[in-house]
């Protein structure tokens, strides 16, 4: 819902739409705001690499409002994108990638690990891959910048690609590497991530791409109603039920096993909805909702996709 009343918000401000222009995230983790200035509200984020489609401009042409992958729309500052014409746009794509795979990173200016820093980057981020020097990949930004990232913090993407896994046991050994991580209202990255960002930023790390918001996300793949049939992987959401029957959903988290279940609160941290766990969450048991499989249903469910699979990395 919250994409519609930004579309909404952007068409009010009375900002003709321009004809479809496209762009690459350039900095590391892009704000999405609700409206085209600093002080509005952060509504999203996305990766250093991401494609997206430009809407409109705004603010003074400083602001364009965009489309990211997972459909949702926001206004960024454009120094964090990349514009480019349709044949530039295509041509990123189809590029191979390097992509980052450890949860922070720095990409140098010389294949050195003294060298000057060109820029930050956090897992999930992708850039071209121009080659090798010694223990670091050669990578070009969007924008035409070359720098140097250690082969220990990235992959080849066809050398992830091979030794990707969309498991459980995998998915949830990513999720409690966040543990500790803060919560930041509409992140959606390491350096922090509210209660559906989380889930959005743990899934991509497995090339899996799912709504933005907790909602819409519980509306994919398989609901599970009964808490005894609720597997490690599945997602559990959180809320209260409306007057007329539908879920009022409001948070979300991984299910571990064993009445554990991981999420982002305050700090990404581990829940129990036993009693006699000591981890107990007495709040969040009180406002389970059901939860949702969505591993089985990769590229089956229309908005449970991949990056080989999603249009915005096709074009």
């Amino acid at each position: 819902m919250r994409k519609w009343i930004l579309l909404a918000a952007g068409l009010l401000l009375g900002l003709s739409v321009q004809a479809q222009q496209w762009g690459v995230v350039n900095i590391s983790v892009c704000n999405q705001r609700a409206t085209p200035n600093y002080s509005a509200e952060m509504v999203s984020q996305a990766l250093l690499g991401t494609p997206v489609h430009i809407l409109q401009m705004g603010g003074d042409y400083n602001w364009p409002q965009v489309q990211t992958p997972d459909s949702y729309i926001g206004w960024v500052h454009k120094d964090a994108i990349r514009y480019m014409d349709f044949e530039q746009y295509h041509a990123w794509n189809a590029a191979p990638k390097v992509v980052v795979t450890s949860l922070f990173a720095l990409i140098r200016k010389k294949p050195s690990d003294k060298a000057e820093t060109l820029s930050d980057a956090v897992a999930g981020c992708r850039l071209k891959y121009l080659g090798k020097s010694r223990r670091f990949f050669i990578v070009e930004f969007p924008d035409g910048r070359v720098g140097y990232i250690s082969t220990k913090d990235a992959q080849t993407e066809s050398a992830w690609r091979k030794n990707l896994k969309q498991t459980p046991e995998a998915i949830l050994a990513t999720a409690q590497s966040m543990l500790g991580f803060p919560y930041i209202w509409a992140g959606m990255s390491p350096k922090g991530t509210d209660c559906s960002g989380f889930v959005r930023t743990v899934l991509f790390m497995h090339d899996i791409i799912v709504p933005r918001d907790a909602g819409p996300q519980a509306r994919v793949g398989q609901r599970i109603g009964r808490m005894e049939d609720l597997a490690p992987g599945d997602l559990v959401f959180f809320g209260r039920w409306k007057e007329n029957g539908t879920p009022g959903v409001s948070h979300v988290g991984f299910y571990l096993g064993e009445g554990r279940f991981i999420h982002s609160l305050g700090l990404v941290k581990i829940g129990s909805f036993r009693p006699e766990d000591p981890l107990y969450d007495a709040y969040n048991t009180g406002r389970y909702l059901f939860g949702g499989r969505v591993l089985p249903y990769i590229d089956q469910d229309p908005e449970i996709q991949t990056t080989l699979t999603n249009p915005y990395y096709a074009e």
